[in-house]
Parts: C-alpha cells; sequence; structure tokens
C-alpha cells in the first residue's frame, strides 16, 4: 500500500513540475523582424565590410595611428564606460547566483525583568520560582525561493542582457572616438593646406603690389591700383592669423578627446599625401546588425526589457518559498551549548498568491510590456538609421570625388590664369583689375579645394565606422 502511495506522489510532483515549467512567465527572447534592402546603394564591392578591418590597418598614418592610441587610452567617455562595465558585470555574477538559498547566521542573548506587581511578574514568581527570563539563540536561517515560473532564470537574463549592453555601448564609444580623433586629424591636415595657401597668396600679393607701384612710378597705374593690391594683400594676409587660431583651437581639441592638457600635435603627412585607394567594401546590410556595436547594445537592451517583461508577468503567479532555521536555544547561558538538548529545528513551506495589490502588479506588466515595445521600436530605428549612415556616406564619397576633380582642375587653371595676367599686365595688354580678379579667384579656388579633400576623407571615416569598424584593434 504505501510503495503506491509513494509513486502516486511522485506522479503529482512530476505532473505539477512539468505543468509550472510549461507555464512559465514570458516568452523567449527572438529578433524582431527587420526589412533590409539586398545591398547598398553606389556599392562597388559586397562581398566583404570594412567592419572587419582593423583600424590600425585602415589608418596608416603613424601620427594619426598614435594620437587614436592615446584618445582610446585616456578618453574620459570611455573611462567611464568601463566604469559601467564593471558595475554591470557585478550585477551579473550576482544574478547567476539567484536560484541559491539565501543563508544568514543570528545570535541573540536577551533579558526580561517583568514588574513583581504585573501578571507577567507574579506568574514567574508563583510558578517558576524566578524573577526574570533568560533567552540565548544561535541559529541559521535558510530561505529558498523555488524558481517555478521562471522568474530567476528571466532575472538572470536581464542582467546578462544588461551587462553586454554596456559591453557593446563601450565598442560604440570606441568607433566615436576613432572617428572624432580621425575627423579631427583630417580637419587639422585641411586647416595646414589652407594656412600655406594664404602665405603663398600673401607672398604673391606682395610680388603684385611691389609691380603696381613701379607701374605708378612709370606713370602707367594710378594709386587706385596700388590701394586695390594692397586691399587684396590684406585680404589674404588676414586669413594667416584666423587660420593659426583655428589649428591652435582644433589641436586642443584633439587634445581633448585624448583626456590630455592643450598643447600642439605633431604631423607626418600633408592633406594631399593621405592615401585614399584602399577599395570600399560594404558587405551587404544584414551586416550592420553583426558589426555595429551600437545595433547590438540596442538589441541586448530589447532583450532585457523582454526578460523583464517576463519576471513582471512572474510576478502574477503564486510563489514557493521554503524556509529553515535551526541551531542552539536555552534559557540559561550555562545550557547554551549543552548537547543535544539545546538543539532546535523548524522547516516550512509557503505557497503565497498576490489576491489584491491595487492593481500594482498588472500595472508593472503593461508597463514592462510598453517597455517591451518601445525597445523594439528603438531597435528597429538604430537599424534603419545605420542604413542611412552607410547610404549617405557612400553617397558623399561618390560625388566628392568629382568635386574633387573639378576643384583641382579649377585651381590649377586659375594659377595659370594668375600668371598670364601678370606676364600680360606687364607688357600692357591687360589691366591691373584682371591680375587681382584672378589673384582672389585662385586663392578662393585653393581653399575649396583643401576643403572637399577633407570633405572626402571625412566621408570615408564615416563610412568605416557606419559600417560598424574602429573597436577592434
Amino acid at each position: 500500500m504505501y510503495p503506491r502511495f509513494h509513486k502516486r506522489i511522485h506522479f503529482a510532483v512530476a505532473v505539477t513540475a512539468f505543468i509550472f515549467a510549461a507555464c512559465a512567465a514570458g516568452k523567449d527572447y527572438h529578433r524582431p523582424a527587420v526589412d533590409l534592402p539586398n545591398q547598398f546603394s553606389f556599392t562597388k564591392d559586397a562581398d566583404s565590410s570594412l567592419a572587419t578591418q582593423p583600424w590600425r590597418e585602415y589608418f596608416r598614418d603613424t601620427a594619426l595611428v598614435r594620437l587614436i592610441d592615446a584618445a582610446l587610452d585616456h578618453n574620459f567617455d570611455l573611462q567611464v564606460a568601463l566604469k559601467r562595465i564593471d558595475a554591470a558585470h557585478s550585477y551579473a555574477r550576482q544574478a547567476r547566483l539567484a536560484w541559491l538559498p539565501a543563508l544568514d547566521v543570528q545570535m541573540n542573548a536577551s533579558t526580561s525583568n517583568p514588574s513583581q506587581n504585573s501578571l507577567n511578574g507574579i506568574s514567574l514568581e508563583n510558578f517558576l520560582g524566578v524573577s526574570h527570563i533568560e533567552d540565548y539563540t544561535l541559529a541559521a536561517n535558510l530561505s529558498w525561493e523555488i524558481d517555478v515560473w521562471g522568474k530567476i532564470r528571466r532575472q538572470k537574463e536581464a542582467a546578462l542582457a544588461n551587462y553586454l549592453q554596456t559591453y557593446e555601448a563601450r565598442r560604440a564609444i570606441e568607433t566615436e572616438v576613432v572617428a572624432q580623433v580621425a575627423i579631427a586629424y583630417y580637419n587639422l591636415l585641411m586647416l595646414d593646406a589652407q594656412l600655406d595657401v594664404a602665405q603663398r597668396n600673401v607672398t604673391l600679393s606682395d610680388s603684385i603690389v611691389t609691380i603696381m607701384r613701379l607701374q605708378k612710378n612709370a606713370g602707367q597705374v594710378t594709386e587706385l591700383a596700388v590701394q586695390q593690391a594692397l586691399s587684396q594683400r590684406d585680404d589674404a594676409a588676414l586669413l594667416v592669423p584666423q587660420l593659426e587660431q583655428a589649428i591652435a583651437l582644433q589641436e586642443n581639441g584633439l587634445q581633448l578627446i585624448s583626456g590630455q592638457m592643450p598643447g600642439g600635435l605633431p604631423r607626418m603627412v600633408r592633406l594631399t599625401e593621405v592615401s585614399m585607394e584602399e577599395p570600399l567594401t560594404t558587405g551587404v546590410p544584414a551586416d550592420l546588425l553583426r558589426y555595429r556595436p551600437d545595433v547590438r547594445s540596442q538589441e541586448h537592451a530589447l532583450r532585457e526589457a523582454n526578460a523583464r517583461a517576463g519576471i513582471a508577468q512572474a510576478n502574477l503567479y503564486p510563489s514557493l518559498l521554503l524556509t529553515a532555521t535551526g541551531g542552539l536555544n536555552a534559557v540559561k547561558a550555562t545550557d547554551w551549548f549543552t548537547m543535544p538538548a539545546s538543539l532546535f529545528g523548524t522547516a516550512a513551506g509557503t505557497l503565497l498568491q498576490p489576491v489584491f495589490q491595487r492593481r500594482a502588479l498588472k500595472t508593472q506588466v503593461e508597463v514592462a510590456m510598453a517597455e517591451r515595445d518601445e525597445q523594439v521600436i528603438r531597435f528597429r530605428q538604430s537599424v534603419t538609421v545605420a542604413v542611412h549612415e552607410v547610404t549617405g556616406a557612400l553617397v558623399k564619397i561618390d560625388k566628392l570625388v568629382r568635386q574633387e576633380e573639378v576643384a583641382a582642375s579649377r585651381a590649377q587653371t586659375l594659377r595659370q590664369a594668375v600668371n598670364n595676367s601678370r606676364l600680360l599686365f606687364q607688357s600692357g595688354m591687360a589691366n591691373y583689375l584682371e591680375v587681382i580678379s584672378a589673384q582672389g579667384r585662385v586663392l578662393q579656388a585653393e581653399l575649396e579645394a583643401a576643403s572637399i579633400r577633407r570633405s572626402q576623407l571625412t566621408a570615408r571615416v564615416e563610412l568605416y565606422q557606419s559600417l560598424g569598424g574602429g573597436w577592434s584593434n
């Protein structure tokens, strides 16, 4: 009879466990569907992605590499991100042990002296023959919540997702720092090139002023021609301190990214010497889900929100709590550690079902569901933004190539025009306005050519970052 009874008990326990497991709260995470194009616009090669190329290989300028190294070592945002990772890692380690029971030990010693005229005092005196009560306890308390509905498992999922989110967020900051340093460095090279243009134009203007004065002394031009030539020279001369100021501020900005105090920075190459010959391979848009750290971070945020929705649902269901207490107890200190007379123990199981919590638990579920849906939207948004950023960078690169060709050709033509106008002026076949006008146009053309060159380099950095490159050394 008894073996058959035990078999029934075991069967009932197994069936109950199966039902509880089948009713686990929340849904397992599945990546939401994202409508992605098959390839990027303006793509020439979709077989691989620049995102897999370490930044040390993508940027070959040794001075730039040293600047990026310094920034990754000392950037304040990265230092903060590392601390956030440490904190999230601690929570994740704590969550791994959430399924274990909690154990604490306590020691109590107390004495009670009731009034002799009180009921307790009279009772103690008449029935026990004592005037006070002593109690000495050394006990261990064990508490264990059984993960019936998967709540603890969801807590572990949420903590792990939060940790991975901070980890990917750090990678996203790394790509941002690498891009910021590279763009600032190329901007610095552009300012150097424009400063060189301005200084050369000042020298050229000085020579034109000299020619104008000689022509005035010969009675061939008026004082107005000399004044306009001086004005043209001053326009170029004004650019020199302006560009020197911009260079100093850009250097300080780069030092700030690197967590350093203000100061100058070395440059190993000129703007026109920076190589842009490497092929720009982009892969396919689906690769962004693997390589973009900000997209991966947003997906981990969605995983966390999904797990927290499961936790909120589990809070609606009964909680099964096992408790046990055991230790030593005595009414006299001399008998406290007497074995086995002072030993005691209790055990209990509690099934707690929330009934009325002023709608608090249902509200938590509704809020958790809304937050999960919000993270789904944010995840899809991050993927869509990533595709747009890659496409935008490709458009810039494609159009800037032609712009640079036109700008370089125009600057060369205008430089020849300046030489020709000077020769014609000296031979009396052109007036001074043509010389001054040609010089003004060549100044603007050379400044713009440097700016377009910088924009093309910047677009390549933006493409590298938008594909998810920059966090791998």
